[in-house]
């Protein structure tokens, strides 16, 4: 009978994002993301819980975790995409956005927008708090007939709700392969694929300099890294949406993006993540 490795990771502080994006480079099989742990499985039973903690490791040293914790299983006979579909579910971010898989009905209330994802390898399944707290922000902030900018987009799904928010057209870019594959059929599950364009690459691969709203739900040095690019990529009165931050990164993303010539105008927060709104 077939076995298959399961590693159970915590980390302090919990960013999924973040954690998967170093564990991907490992010859993994798939991860699930529980409440406040991960799970990673693999059927390379050559796979060390070593080379699982020198990733992780990694992420200490540059000070992106304050610690972590992993625990490896072996077990038999798994179904992955029975064990994978059993972790998502139907997502109410507010009375307006929800969440779900093509996996699980759901019949939206009058004016509800539902977003159709699947994550699959890349990331942005709707469930974590920085992806709520952009979702929530674009409510306010997107305009009719809007261009938005979504870098760092995972799953599409942030470039997705913008444009089922009312945007004329999104831009989302990824240096994942995985995510620029998932993003493009979750653009076309959704319908909007011929409103939105799937890059693979970074912010400096962006030319256009007239972006109405950027977003990037992203870890903090990235953000502080790309700033400029962001500031330099948005028209004036353009609004600039960044999540994946923890509260105390606060100080130091104001200070950065100020020090620009970008106007602070609010915090939204959820248990102790933050996204920060600014305007040019």
């Amino acid at each position: 009978m077939k076995k298959y490795k399961e590693f159970l990771i915590t980390a302090e502080p919990f960013n999924s994002d973040l954690l998967s994006g170093v564990l991907w480079e490992s010859n993994i099989s798939g991860i699930n993301e529980e409440v406040n742990c991960i799970k990673v499985f693999t059927d390379d039973l050559s796979l060390s819980l070593n080379e699982l903690k020198d990733r992780l490791q990694s992420l200490k040293n540059e000070k992106l975790l304050y610690s972590f914790t992993i625990e490896e299983n072996i077990f038999e006979n798994k179904n992955w995409n029975e064990e994978w579909e059993q972790s998502i579910n139907v997502i109410h971010v507010s009375d307006k956005i929800v969440i779900k898989p093509t996996f699980r009905n759901y019949n939206p209330k009058s004016g509800q927008i539902v977003l159709t994802i699947d994550p699959k390898m890349s990331f942005g399944t709707g469930e974590h708090q920085t992806t709520k707290l952009v979702l929530m922000l674009l409510e306010i902030y997107t305009k009719m007939g809007a261009r938005i900018l979504d870098v760092g987009s995972g799953s599409g799904i942030l470039a997705i709700a913008s444009i089922k928010l009312g945007a004329r057209h999104a831009v989302a870019i990824d240096i994942d392969e995985w995510c620029l594959d998932n993003a493009i059929e979750n653009s076309k599950l959704n319908n909007v694929n011929d409103s939105m364009e799937v890059l693979q690459g970074e912010i400096t691969d962006i030319k256009e300099s007239d972006f109405d709203m950027i977003l990037a739900n992203i870890q903090k040095n990235i953000l502080l890294e790309i700033a400029p690019e962001i500031y330099n990529r948005l028209k004036p009165g353009g609004i600039v949406i960044l999540s994946g931050l923890l509260d105390y990164d606060e100080a130091d993303i104001k200070t950065e993006f100020t020090s620009l010539g970008l106007n602070f105008l609010e915090i939204k927060s959820l248990d102790s993540w933050i996204a920060l709104v600014f305007q040019k």
